[in-house]
């Protein structure tokens, strides 16, 4: 078996292709560095330094390393972005993906596993509920729509041409590795703005000041195990999450107790909600469990977890 990792620099990627390597499996990184970093490669993997949008260049790795199998973890996502720049969501995250998909169709791929997003496919998750994979997805960005889209993709590919495919959406995925520098990160950007002693932002769900949006955070590590079920046994879509809303106040209180830091003496800095985010998200993991899997991992332990990594770093947190 030979893994091909999109985005194997990356904060989900890396994880997945260490977790690979230690299988005993044959694995390689596609990556452009955009946002991915040198240092998180594991030793030992083969790296091809492509961008997704380069079809050339994706067809010459594809036709170098033979993958067996292909994990598409590289993607555009920020919703921020992807609202203000819907066609660099779109050519990254659509054409970059076809991209991988007719190189896969080439040269034999056997199965693809894709990383997609349950925290904004299904659009609002009403108080009380959790969305199973067979809820109609709501797309409130471009970069949730492109999500959707790449599944359908996905289902076509599978008919036409008998690819095998796996969906896994995720949660809010945090864990160490995660980049500070963005919005989608939150754990990881609180943990770097308390270890400078700097100001948080908190985001409002509905009206500034309020708790924030609700995320169902889930730890990369269970992930992970999520992708290597997948990957050997499972076909279709599959929500990889833990069932558990958490607001981000809740956030930034795991954090600073993970910090041993006194909350009262955190600046906070209430704003406004933002464009193309959900007030609220939170998954049913029932389907992915039937199959074995369990979150072994508390929302307190894996922050604490996070935390430990960042400090022994010193991370530097968005300016």
């Amino acid at each position: 078996m030979r893994v091909l990792v999109t985005g194997g620099a990356g904060f989900i990627g890396s994880h997945i292709a260490e977790d690979l390597l230690r299988r005993g499996l044959e694995v390689a990184v596609l990556d452009n560095f955009a946002t991915g970093k040198r240092e998180n490669l594991p030793q030992g993997v083969r790296l091809y330094e492509v961008d997704l949008r380069d079809k050339e260049g994706v067809h010459r790795a594809f036709k170098d390393f033979r993958p067996t199998h292909l994990s598409h973890q590289a993607a555009q996502a920020s919703v921020k972005v992807s609202v203000e720049d819907p066609y660099l969501d779109f050519s990254i995250n659509l054409l970059g993906g076809l991209h991988l998909l007719e190189a896969a169709r080439s040269f034999g791929v056997e199965k693809v596993l894709f990383a997609s997003t349950g925290g904004a496919l299904y659009g609002e998750v009403p108080e009380g509920e959790r969305a199973s994979e067979d809820w109609p997805p709501k797309p409130k960005s471009p970069y949730a729509a492109s999500k959707a889209s790449f599944e359908h993709y996905l289902s076509v590919y599978g008919q036409n041409y008998g690819l095998k495919w796996v969906s896994l959406r995720y949660g809010n995925v945090y864990g160490p590795r995660q980049d500070p520098h963005g919005e989608a990160g939150v754990v990881a950007i609180f943990i770097g703005r308390l270890l400078e002693g700097k100001p948080v932002t908190l985001y409002a769900r509905k009206t500034q000041g309020d708790e924030g949006c609700v995320r169902d955070y889930i730890y990369v590590q269970d992930v992970v195990e999520a992708h290597a079920l997948a990957l050997f046994e499972l076909e279709g879509v599959y929500n990889v999450g833990t069932g558990e809303g958490r607001t981000t106040q809740e956030v930034l209180r795991a954090v600073a107790k993970a910090l041993g830091k006194d909350q009262k003496g955190i600046e906070v800095h209430p704003a406004p909600p933002r464009s193309g985010d959900l007030e609220r998200s939170v998954l049913s993991p029932a389907r992915l469990m039937e199959k074995g899997w369990r979150p072994q991992v508390a929302f307190e332990e894996g922050v604490a977890r996070t935390a430990a990594w960042f400090k022994g770093r010193s991370a530097p947190s968005p300016g």
